[in-house]
């Protein structure tokens, strides 16, 4: 049994280890995704997801809850939809952020007037604060690559520039 469980972990049938310098399974997939979340505005996303959902639930009670409710929950449920494809849209398009981040925020607010109260305050919450973090969220930088070596001194400077005669702006001779 102990050397199933080696052998289905990738070791070898001698009970050594994996290689030292290979980097895990886990490690590998842990790193992909740090570097998905961090390379768009995934918390922004993550909030409005979590309103969408908490405003879109609500409504969608028991059936005799829902019958006495009536048409009213249609824009809850409407309100959680789009609340739910801005977030997803923040996380696999995040060159379109901005008005994800804005289309959030309005939607939050409008479910507190239409929604049972935002999803009794809290998708309210949640959306405002995620589709803020969608509005404000900026693509990190690529890192300065710095050469090396520092620059040496024994490079001849650079030569000045041949006098040149005086013109006016239009060109001709003074």
């Amino acid at each position: 049994m102990l050397l199933t469980r080696g052998r289905a972990r990738g070791r070898a049938p001698g009970g050594a280890g994996p290689q030292p310098g290979a980097p895990a399974g886990g490690a590998r997939r842990a790193g992909r995704f740090r570097r998905w979340r961090r390379s768009r505005p995934f918390w922004g996303g993550f909030f409005a997801l979590l309103a969408g959902a908490e405003i879109c639930a609500l409504p969608l009670a028991p059936l005799k809850v829902m019958l006495s409710q009536g048409v009213a929950g249609i824009p809850s449920v409407l309100m959680g939809i789009v609340m739910i494809v801005m977030g997803l849209s923040a996380w696999f398009s995040p060159q379109h952020r901005t008005l994800a981040g804005i289309l959030t925020t309005l939607i939050a607010t409008a479910a507190l007037v239409l929604s049972n109260l935002g999803g009794f305050l809290v998708g309210t919450l949640l959306g405002i604060l995620g589709g803020g973090l969608m509005f404000a969220w900026q693509p990190s930088a690529a890192p300065r690559r710095t050469s090396a070596t520092p620059p040496t001194e024994t490079s001849p400077p650079p030569s000045p520039a041949p006098p040149t005669q005086d013109t006016d702006p239009q060109g001709a001779p003074s």
